[in-house]
């Protein structure tokens, strides 16, 4: 069998992911929709989802609604219509089933989602036919382990995984450790791990390193340290990072993504692991990750976006 109908048959069932209740992605739902929906009848795939987000369905258009976690255990390929944030949700809930997904970007900045709606037809066309590979990234899991040891369900994240203070100026104490082995001692805001993948993003505002995608590292980025010593450091990703409270807690947070919340207390800790799955990824036809830096962060670039030399 080649690799291009192998892709298409790997490629049968697609569920197409967005925001129908905003106007723009709705409409490039619609296309992306439009386009799967000829493909099929073409004999190209088999079925088209979309997950059941409680509102009208898409008139029309032979399109099965399902509930996420049906919707992800089905599918073979998901395409994310929205901007980074929609692609978040859809990673955390598709990476543990192996789904690879396809953005198109309806959002601002767009640094996951890079697909265009107007090239949406020639990349369609290059994924089933087998000639875009799929990327695969690193994905964490965080585990809070309570004073009272009692422990919560796994979290999972793409980007990053944030402890900080949410309700108040204080600044939070804690140590950091690395399977075991103490790293130091912070004052601060608060201290974000992220993934190469969010390296560019929240840890990136905070003075973090910009990790290239391919790298099986974190990043461990103190928020508005008080010791101007107390720098970002980049660990192995294979370890398990401990975050520990000390001292008096008031409304601080673990967040995974800047979406999934939970409360800390006095004494708590949050486990950080590299996941066993997954972020799969498929980018458009000469995607450079230093081109999108360029792009969207402006490196390089001087006054007016001239090139500098």
């Amino acid at each position: 069998m080649s690799q291009a109908k192998a892709a298409k048959a790997r490629y049968s069932t697609i569920a197409i992911i967005g925001k129908r209740d905003d106007a723009r992605a709705a409409e490039t739902l619609r296309s992306v929709a439009t386009a799967l929906l000829a493909r099929r009848q073409a004999g190209q795939i088999a079925a088209v989802l979309a997950p059941d987000a409680n509102r009208p369905e898409m008139p029309g258009l032979d399109v099965e609604f399902l509930p996420m976690g049906a919707l992800a255990s089905r599918s073979d390929l998901a395409i994310v219509v929205g901007g980074d944030g929609t692609l978040l949700g859809a990673g955390r809930a598709l990476a543990p089933h192996g789904v690879p997904i396809l953005g198109v970007n309806q959002g601002r900045l767009g640094f996951m989602v890079d697909v265009l709606p107007e090239d949406l037809n020639e990349t369609l066309d290059a994924v089933l036919g087998g000639d875009l590979p799929v990327e695969e990234r690193l994905l964490l899991e965080a585990t809070l382990r309570r004073a009272d040891t009692s422990n919560l369900p796994l979290l999972h994240a793409v980007n990053d995984v944030v402890v900080r203070n949410q309700a108040s100026i204080r600044m939070l104490e804690f140590e950091t450790w690395l399977d075991g082995e103490f790293i130091s001692q912070h004052r601060a805001d608060g201290i974000v791990v992220a993934t190469p993948t969010g390296s560019t993003a929240y840890a990136l505002s905070g003075g973090g390193p910009v990790l290239h995608p391919s790298l099986h590292a974190v990043a461990l980025v103190p928020i508005c340290p008080h010791t101007l010593s107390d720098r970002p450091i980049v660990v192995p990703a294979g370890g398990t990072i401990r975050i520990v409270l000390r001292g008096e807690v008031s409304g601080v947070s673990v967040t995974c993504d800047g979406q999934v919340s939970v409360t800390l207390d006095a004494g708590d800790s949050v486990e950080v692991t590299s996941s066993p799955h997954r972020l799969r990824l498929i980018h458009p036809r000469n995607y450079s990750f230093f081109e999108l830096l360029r792009n969207k962060l402006h490196w390089g670039r001087g006054p007016g976006g001239a090139e500098r030399l």
